[in-house]
């Protein structure tokens, strides 16, 4: 007989990355992974089974090549001809965490759960965060 995971078997632990130093790719994906819980035994994809992603030091988090110079970032008010953009070192300058939301977010599942998912990252420009309490030693 198989064995199924039912909502009352996940249990959600706390995982801290640093972003210092990494390149932003492949920090996004190692939390997307922990988001959605790949990494547990007990993974299944039907459930949101991941766990709590708190990042730190999402200001010192790199690219490679002339990214930073080249990378746009577009978003639209909703308004005819309102489509603005923003390159990645004016978005690191003002709103660093945004940049890694929006990189792990393109790596979750785009529909409801992969909003409960996004809802569980937490980033941080400096290496301060108030989720001390939840982060087991």
């Amino acid at each position: 007989m198989t064995y199924s995971v039912k909502g009352s078997d996940i249990e959600r632990c706390w995982h801290v990355l640093d972003a210092s130093g990494k390149t932003l790719g492949r920090l996004a994906t190692e939390a997307a992974r922990l988001l959605q819980g790949k990494g547990k035994p007990m993974y299944s994809k039907h459930l949101d089974n991941g766990d709590f992603v708190i990042v730190i030091n999402a200001a010192m988090v790199r690219v490679t090549g002339k990214k930073a110079e080249q990378k746009t970032y577009y978003r639209h008010t909703q308004y005819p001809g309102g489509l603005r953009s923003t390159t990645f070192a004016k978005m690191m300058e003002t709103h660093p965490t945004r940049v890694v939301e929006h990189a792990v977010k393109g790596m979750l599942p785009h529909n409801s759960q992969g909003r409960a998912m996004a809802r569980r990252l937490k980033v941080y420009a400096e290496d301060t965060h108030p989720h001390q309490s939840q982060v087991k030693v």
